[in-house]
């Protein structure tokens, strides 16, 4: 592996380690978020509506305080002066109506005994509240001269508006004196009631963000406590998935989430029974398949050495064998072949589901192996050797032995000669590997130049006596042969798959580490801790 690549892979690992920690707390942070929601709408609406009832009760009262006194002043000093006052008298009541206890400004409109317009205001004509300063829409309301009728007893009346100057908010005020008197106007400046409006909205501006953190608190107290019970029931899970049956739950409580500690509970417990149930099955069977094996073996072995006999018969010029029987002894011979040779493969299948396979491991070449193993079976006719000398690696002879014996003979069974043998050295990982299974491999592929495996059998080809053709229920071999080939590839850390080439006929390839000493270890140190178990 390259400095790159490894880095490469330390980046996409801490990638992986973020994401699955954001996965993680994806539901902590939901939790935290709605409850934010909710607690910052509730905060926001109460605010808005105290701030609206708020400013709604201050500015009434001090509207109505105001309206109040400075109706009280136009009866009392406005609607003493005569008819058409002087100015001086209007100046003079603007400053006694502005002294009350409200301070309001006053504008006071009249006309005098020669028809003019006259004006008092309480700050003086040059620098004093104006008639400018009073909307259009209010001086023409307050001119306006009401119909009487029996609900409308007089024909003037106290008008009113809130206005802003540059900031500023202000109440203004109109109303004309009844029975003939000048026109009153009032300005009152509403900026200490806006002073206290704004410190009641940063005060509910404060209580709302702290209401929002007390929130994010209680919502991150209330996702502990949901979470901390599902985070258990994942490691449980996850212990359950990985064989360790007797997980449990601690059951506390009545709510929903005790009630799925004591669903899983349940389940886990009916998983390890019918688990065990499965396991003393296939244990019996097990025994059942070596037993048989075994004891099969001493029989067989008295029948080997009889048919052995009965084959040099056969085989001798005396012509010790009757030639009508012949046939008959050729067909014993045969069987006594098969069955002795489906004995040994069953007992070796006993070997591999019992986890009782070991490896013995040396330093072979791979080429020097493959043409040892056929030779000794007399396929160098039909087995043609792509392999280089030199190749080494560090495996099972015997197994090695036994992979290559039921690929080429497979292959020259079903597809027919000639058999292609080839044997390369691969560096690197291999395609679909697990981390910590690269480095140097051999590749060894076996291709034959028949008519290649059908699709739909492909996928079984390694299955344990599989059939291709129910109309075929019996044929030479066992069924067992490239079952045990891939079995013995395991062993090793290798693989085996069956393809077709696109020249015509099967192809397949074996992979086996260059060096197998890790993996025997490994299996080493499992058995002795099943061992100590």
């Amino acid at each position: 592996m390259t400095k790159g690549q490894g880095g490469l892979r330390g980046w996409a690992a801490a990638r992986k380690g973020v994401l699955s920690a954001l996965r993680f707390t994806s539901l902590r942070l939901r939790l935290v978020v709605v409850f934010g929601l909710v607690a910052l709408t509730a905060a926001v609406s109460a605010s808005a509506i105290a701030y609206w009832l708020n400013r709604e009760a201050v500015l009434t009262r001090t509207q109505d305080a105001v309206l109040r006194d400075f109706e009280q002043e136009m009866e009392n000093r406005a609607g003493a002066l005569p008819e058409h006052p002087g100015q001086d008298e209007l100046q003079s009541t603007a400053g006694q109506m502005a002294s009350s206890s409200q301070r309001f400004s006053v504008l006071l409109v009249a006309e005098d005994a020669n028809g003019r317009t006259v004006y008092g205001s309480s700050g003086g004509l040059n620098d004093g509240f104006a008639l400018t300063d009073v909307p259009e829409s209010l001086r023409t309301a307050v001119a306006e001269e009401q119909p009487l009728t029996s609900g409308n007893k007089s024909p003037y009346h106290l008008y009113w508006q809130r206005i802003v100057d540059d900031g500023t908010p202000y109440l203004v005020a109109g109303t004309r004196v009844i029975g003939g008197g000048p026109t009153g106007y009032m300005l009152k400046s509403l900026e200490p009631e806006a002073k206290d409006l704004n410190s009641l909205a940063w005060s509910l501006g404060i209580a709302t963000g702290l209401a929002l953190i007390g929130s994010a608190l209680l919502a991150q107290a209330a996702a502990t406590t949901v979470l901390k019970p599902v985070h258990r029931l994942g490691v449980a899970a996850r212990r359950l998935g990985e064989g360790q049956l007797d997980t449990r739950l601690r059951e506390s409580g009545t709510d929903e989430l005790a009630e799925l500690s004591r669903t899983f509970n349940r389940t886990a417990e009916a998983l390890e029974k019918r688990v065990a149930d499965m396991a003393a099955r296939d244990e019996a069977s097990r025994r059942f398949v070596a037993d048989m094996s075994h004891e099969l073996r001493t029989p067989l072995t008295a029948i080997t050495a009889v048919t052995e006999v009965l084959e040099e018969e056969l085989d001798s010029e005396s012509g010790g064998i009757d030639p009508m029987i012949e046939p008959a002894v050729r067909l014993v011979v045969s069987e006594t072949r098969r069955l002795n040779s489906l004995v040994e493969n069953l007992m070796e299948v006993t070997r591999f589901d019992a986890g009782t396979a070991r490896l013995v491991l040396d330093n072979v070449d791979v080429a020097d192996q493959i043409t040892a193993c056929i030779d000794v079976r007399a396929w160098l006719d039909a087995v043609e050797l792509d392999a280089e000398r030199g190749i080494h690696a560090r495996l099972d002879p015997r197994r090695l032995d036994v992979i290559m014996a039921n690929l080429i003979g497979n292959a020259l069974k079903h597809g027919g000669s000639p058999v292609r043998v080839s044997v390369r050295e691969h560096q690197g990982d291999r395609d679909g590997a697990d981390e910590g299974k690269a480095g140097a491999e051999v590749v060894i592929q076996v291709r034959d130049h028949g008519p290649g495996i059908p699709e739909d059998v492909l996928p079984h080809v390694f299955d344990r006596f599989y059939k291709a053709s129910a109309s075929r229920p019996r044929s030479e071999g066992s069924g067992l042969g490239l079952s045990i080939a891939l079995e013995n590839a395991h062993i090793h850390g290798g693989e085996i798959t069956a393809a077709n080439s696109p020249e015509g006929g099967a192809v397949f390839t074996l992979r086996l580490p260059r060096d197998a000493s890790a993996l025997a270890a490994e299996e080493e140190r499992s058995m002795e801790r099943g061992d100590l178990r």
